[in-house]
């Protein structure tokens, strides 16, 4: 089904808005500057969900110290690599201190 204008939700006129804001902090003259834009949010996401993925494991938020159950804990980053259709992504991924994180969404090695 082909989605008009008129037929947005909330949510994807407010996901239009803040690409168009994004695009005004970060003019787009070529294709360059394009590959450049989406290669920075695919890292991003990406960094984003990691960051989920490492809180869903340990079971406590970032600083939310005083409802973690468990005596793993956050232990800095680790920076990857990724090879991608837009070139290659630069991120840091997130570690556990006893070393037992395992991503799902970007896999160790």
């Amino acid at each position: 089904m082909k989605r008009n204008r008129k037929n947005l939700s909330p949510e994807d006129r407010k996901r239009k808005e803040l690409v168009r804001e994004l695009l005004k902090l970060n003019p787009i003259k070529d294709g360059n500057d394009l590959n450049s834009l989406i290669k920075e949010m695919v890292g991003e996401v990406l960094e984003v969900a990691l960051e989920g993925e490492l809180e869903s494991e340990l079971g406590y938020g970032k600083y939310d110290y005083q409802n973690k159950e468990t005596d793993n804990s956050r232990n800095g980053y680790s920076s990857k690599t990724l090879k991608s259709n837009y070139g290659n992504i630069n991120i840091e991924v997130p570690r556990d201190r006893e070393g037992t994180f395992e991503p799902q969404i970007v896999k160790k090695r």
